[in-house]
């Protein structure tokens, strides 16, 4: 992992994530990872913008002729997401947080 020294990875503990393989190649890489709880895709905020992407996707009512035309949609739709919308996310990362540690790891409204 050369060229990221300082870096930190999330997971989101899914089971090829914490393969043994993969557990051992990354502490031979001493790669740092960040903490998660299993199965938390409500902690991810990309996960969010990709139900904004979905959400918009499922509004546009035409017909969709070929996988080029559904990816073509899905990059314009990707690339006008304003800006704020995904700060917003960013932003409510702390009380994301906040609401899991009080839920013990459990279901939280977010």
């Amino acid at each position: 992992m050369q060229g990221l020294p300082r870096a930190v990875f999330q997971q989101d503990n899914a089971r090829p994530h914490v393969a043994k393989t993969v557990k051992s190649y990354l502490d031979s890489q001493q790669v740092q990872l960040l903490p998660w709880p299993a199965y938390s895709p409500d902690m991810s905020p990309i996960e969010h913008v990709w139900d904004i992407v979905g959400g918009r996707l499922a509004r546009d009512l035409r017909p969709v002729v070929s996988t080029d035309e559904l990816w073509l949609r899905i990059q314009t739709i990707w690339n006008t997401l304003p800006q704020a919308d995904i700060q917003n996310l960013f932003n409510s990362m702390p009380r994301r947080v906040a609401a899991l540690i009080a839920a013990h790891g459990g279901h939280t409204k977010y």
